[in-house]
């Protein structure tokens, strides 16, 4: 097993005192400009590796923590002990990348855990997960090992436009999020008609068991309330509403806007995206097979969110949960399927 380093990698210990080690300064200098070039820590792990440089006296195993303690360890700025390999500048430009990646990482993960959470697919209901391949592409998938693998490389882009699109869509045409469903509705089943049943019959026999009777109708109390349910899509409704009312159009995700007017976020095998909103209304997004390769190839977009332009040559539908009434938008002017504005 490799021993961890005692003195800071660039340095050893001579006659007593911690001088510089000149094959290591060399890749310390090696490290920050490969970094403040472009190259990810990964990347410089692996350069290190090829270059058969060691870590220590017994490995010349790297790996990106390695390169990232380099880059941030300011003893290589010189201090009473330590003899100084690194220029201050140099230093400092490395350190506010690294800090201004790092910020920029977190977001991004935050808001990609937030969508992970309400994401499933559309054929199965399982949850999708989300993965990097070698390359270091992230690519979306169902999580059911039963169900289909995605036709189409699925990518957090495609995804978060998808949502700017639904939401923008909806700042500007707020009368697409009415819904039409009734508030409340009373099924019965067959377990209460065979209970209300068994009550006529007690109640017209000769001999009337009071007690049991008013058991049974509890019990039948019971059984209706259950076959009840309250549709709160107004309310919800009125709340979407008024978190988007007199909203600007969106550049980037809004994290808190989106937790709070989407429920779920429906992708099918073909990359369809359909997103649900709190009030049952859901919005498709179809982008047309044919010109799907083209645009991730040649889309191009921010990290933390995408313009509303992300659909432009996509159909998009706007239909309703439970109601038949459908309605198709484009570039955000919206008409119903008969043929008047809404």
């Amino acid at each position: 097993m490799p021993k961890n380093r005692v003195i800071p990698f660039g340095y050893c210990m001579k006659n007593g005192e911690i001088t510089t080690n000149p094959k290591e300064v060399c890749a310390v200098s090696t490290i920050f400009r490969e970094y403040l070039n472009g190259s990810s820590l990964l990347q410089i792990a692996k350069l290190m590796e090829s270059e058969k440089i060691r870590y220590t006296e017994d490995s010349d195993r790297w790996n990106k923590n390695m390169v990232k303690r380099i880059i941030e360890n300011e003893k290589y700025l010189g201090t009473d002990k330590y003899p100084q390999i690194i220029d201050k500048d140099i230093f400092n430009q490395a350190n506010e990348k690294r800090i201004r990646k790092a910020n920029t990482l977190n977001l991004v993960c935050n808001d990609l855990q937030e969508i992970r959470k309400v994401t499933y697919c559309a054929e199965c209901g399982e949850k999708l997960f989300r993965k990097t391949n070698g390359k270091g592409r992230e690519y979306w998938n169902c999580g059911n090992p039963d169900c289909f693998k995605y036709e189409y490389r699925l990518t957090d882009q495609m995804i978060i436009g998808a949502v700017l699109t639904v939401l923008n869509t909806a700042i500007a045409n707020p009368s697409l999020l009415e819904y039409g469903g009734e508030i409340s509705t009373y099924s019965p089943t067959a377990d209460v008609i065979r209970k209300q049943n068994e009550i006529n019959q007690m109640t017209d026999s000769a001999q009337i068991d009071f007690d049991r009777v008013k058991a049974e109708i509890f019990r039948l109390a019971e059984l209706k309330y259950d076959c009840c349910t309250y549709n709160n899509s107004p309310q919800k409704t009125d709340e979407i509403k008024a978190l988007l009312k007199n909203h600007e159009q969106l550049n980037t995700l809004d994290i808190g806007l989106f937790k709070a007017c989407v429920s779920r976020i429906w992708i099918s095998h073909f990359c369809t995206i359909e997103v649900e909103l709190i009030n049952g209304v859901r919005i498709k997004n179809i982008t047309e097979k044919d010109n799907l390769k083209a645009k991730l190839s040649n889309a191009s977009f921010d990290l933390c969110g995408q313009s509303p332009q992300f659909a432009a040559q996509t159909v998009q539908n706007i239909e309703e949960v439970n109601n038949e009434h459908s309605i198709e938008c484009n570039d955000n002017s919206c008409q119903s399927a008969d043929g008047n504005k809404p």
